[in-house]
């Protein structure tokens, strides 16, 4: 059987930048070369020696290494646990032509290769039938796999082209890889053709070895097409010969022998790497192609003259700069706004403007502000779903910022309080100080929310009954609430001068109600819409409806109030024990920064901060439960 030859070779050398990449070289000798990778100035290459005769031992003292023909220094050893990383997928075929002898025996061989493989290969299992059944990623949890393989079940179909494509993916983008497909089918079509499965395989340096139990020659020759193309091979085997190869494959992965040796020192665009070892009496030697990007030179020692500015005046000079951003990004954010996200929708739907493919309006100038232009780049990373959560979330905290300006505000903020903390104490406080920088934005976005909501849950009874007086006196629904916009005061207003809007452009005026109950999530207000369909549909008195609702609201709200007062104590609390260890943390990380530094540098500090983070967690949780009361 012919083991891959060189399957992908590729790493960062450190600070200067070596990548090797490796192409597959196809020999018939004894020994191979699966994998050349290099990292730190040393080049690491793979040796398959599991193909010797007779199983002889390689006498890796008789290594010889050759690049270009320059013989190089190199050493040779059996490669050792975390030395460098190994992954295989196996690929089992379960459809139902499997059913009997053949899934059993694959089973067991599974379970086989899984016993004598090195502990510290990663191993991933797929199976397949007429789609990709199931899949573990790679790990050296062997006994999680073997559970794994006793649970298998048997479907139709065959997809041996999709299965490739997918265990491709599965064994990742590091170290040595290689796949190991059973199949005894053809695939069947309707899924990836033979070309994709290809072009996975040599794209991701991938090399697929495919079992081909009991298959028709023209079968096997669409196999060996994958495996060919990544520098694998295609095994025949019987079903009762199964555990047989795949132990076989589990021992050349023990067997394997690493090679290190210095990386040339001089970029150059394509070697021939050679390995020649002797077993027995006999030398075997093995050569593939590799491409070696190399810097020239590694990094030179810098000297600098003494400073012309102290360090006093290099701070000052920062929080100079600090500052003056904090007054840049202040001008542009309170500069003119562009439409909000309610005028955009109100623009568009008066036809004022198209919008374009990427939801820029038809003739309108590219952005030529600062501010323009940082708020149309983070409208590139905010979409969908969060765009409309965020969006709403502003309306209802009557913010008339769009999301992505808001965005670039909070990043704004957390940039500028990092560089504080860095200015003021060093890392360890600017981490500190940037996550309060993104914490704070948050908080209050959600607190002026929730105050907002407060209030115009607060004036809803009081909205109601002016609205009944109005609908007594023979005014229309619209005329009522024209009349609450007139006389009424924020947020409650606001809310209802837009629904008013809406209903003039054509909107029916619940579902223009609707959506404030949406915008500042009241359920108290959705239950007044309710009220008012089922009037609408049903008939009666609207305005002695509306009486009640706003008497039960009232007494509602006055409840509310009252659990609030109660429960205050406790609410402050949980606030002030929580916040009380943070406090206290921060002023002795700017007031006695080495006392602090133990809690976060020394391993015993680490684990105490650790538990005390929970243990705060926990304790402002319970506590912010028990005195929580849904009215």
């Amino acid at each position: 059987m012919t083991r891959q030859n060189l399957a992908r070779a590729a790493a960062t050398l450190g600070a200067v930048g070596i990548v090797l990449l490796a192409t597959p070289a196809h020999a018939s000798d004894e020994i191979n070369i699966d994998h050349v990778e290099s990292a730190n100035g040393k080049v690491s290459v793979l040796l398959a020696v599991d193909k010797l005769p007779g199983g002889a031992a390689p006498d890796l003292e008789s290594l010889v290494v050759t690049v270009d023909g320059d013989v190089v220094d190199a050493s040779a050893k059996t490669v050792e646990a975390g030395e460098i990383e190994r992954t295989t997928v196996l690929a089992l075929d379960t459809s139902r032509s499997m059913r009997g002898a053949p899934i059993e025996d694959a089973k067991a061989a599974a379970k086989a290769f899984l016993d004598a493989a090195p502990d510290d290969v990663k191993i991933g299992l797929l199976t397949f039938s007429g789609t990709v059944q199931g899949t573990i990623e790679p790990t050296t949890d062997h006994a999680t796999l073997a559970n794994a393989i006793d649970d298998i079940e048997l479907t139709l179909g065959t997809r041996v082209y999709d299965a490739v494509v997918n265990a491709v993916d599965l064994a990742g983008t590091d170290g040595a890889r290689n796949v190991l497909v059973l199949s005894d089918g053809m695939d069947q079509g309707g899924g990836a053709p033979i070309e994709d499965a290809m072009a996975a395989a040599t794209d991701q340096k991938v090399v697929v070895d495919v079992v081909s139990l009991d298959q028709r020659p023209a079968n096997r020759a669409l196999l060996s097409k994958i495996s060919d193309a990544s520098g694998g091979s295609v095994i025949d085997a019987e079903p009762e010969a199964l555990k047989g190869v795949f132990t076989a494959q589990a021992d050349a992965l023990a067997s394997q022998v690493l090679v290190t040796f210095p990386a040339p020192q001089k970029s150059v665009p394509e070697v021939n790497l050679g390995v020649r070892l002797t077993a027995g009496n006999s030398t075997y030697d093995d050569s593939a192609l590799v491409t070696i990007a190399v810097a020239d030179a590694g990094p030179q020692p810098v000297t600098h003259a003494k400073s012309k500015v102290g360090k006093n005046a290099m701070l000052l000079g920062a929080l100079a700069l600090g500052l003056g951003l904090a007054v840049v990004l202040g001008i542009v954010m309170m500069g003119a706004k562009g439409q909000s996200e309610a005028q955009r929708r109100v623009s568009a739907y008066l036809g004022e403007a198209k919008t374009g493919a990427k939801g820029k309006r038809s003739g309108e100038p590219a952005p030529t502000s600062i501010k323009e232009s940082a708020v149309a780049l983070t409208e590139n990373f905010v979409k969908g779903d969060f765009e409309q959560r965020l969006n709403k979330r502003l309306a209802g905290a009557g913010l008339s910022l769009t999301a992505a300006e808001w965005l670039l505000i909070h990043a704004g903020v957390a940039a500028a309080a990092g560089l504080v903390g860095l200015i003021l104490g060093g890392g360890a406080v600017m981490v500190v100080f940037l996550i309060l920088g993104a914490v704070v934005p948050y908080l209050y976005l959600k607190r002026r929310h929730s105050k907002r909501l407060a209030a115009f849950n607060g004036q809803l009874a009081e909205t109601l009954t002016l609205m009944a007086g109005g609908l007594s006196a023979g005014l229309s629904m619209p005329q009522a609430i024209d009349t609450v916009v007139r006389e009424g005061q924020e947020p409650m207003v606001g809310e209802l001068r837009r629904v008013l809007i809406e209903q003039r452009l054509g909107v029916e005026i619940e579902e223009a109600l609707d959506g404030v109950a949406e915008r500042m999530e009241s359920e108290d207000f959705s239950w007044v819409v309710m009220a008012i369909r089922i009037q609408r549909e049903v008939g009666g008195n609207l305005a002695e409806l509306l009486t009640t609702v706003a008497t039960t609201l009232r007494e509602r709200e006055y409840l509310r109030r009252q659990v609030q007062v109660l429960s205050a104590e406790g609410r402050i609390s949980a606030w002030v024990l929580g916040a009380l260890p943070i406090v206290v943390f921060l002023y002795l990380l700017l007031i006695r920064p080495d006392t602090a530094r133990v809690m976060y540098t020394e391993p015993l500090g680490i684990m105490m901060s650790l538990a005390a983070c929970v243990l705060l967690a926990l304790g402002f949780t319970v506590m912010s439960k028990l005195v929580k009361v849904e009215v």
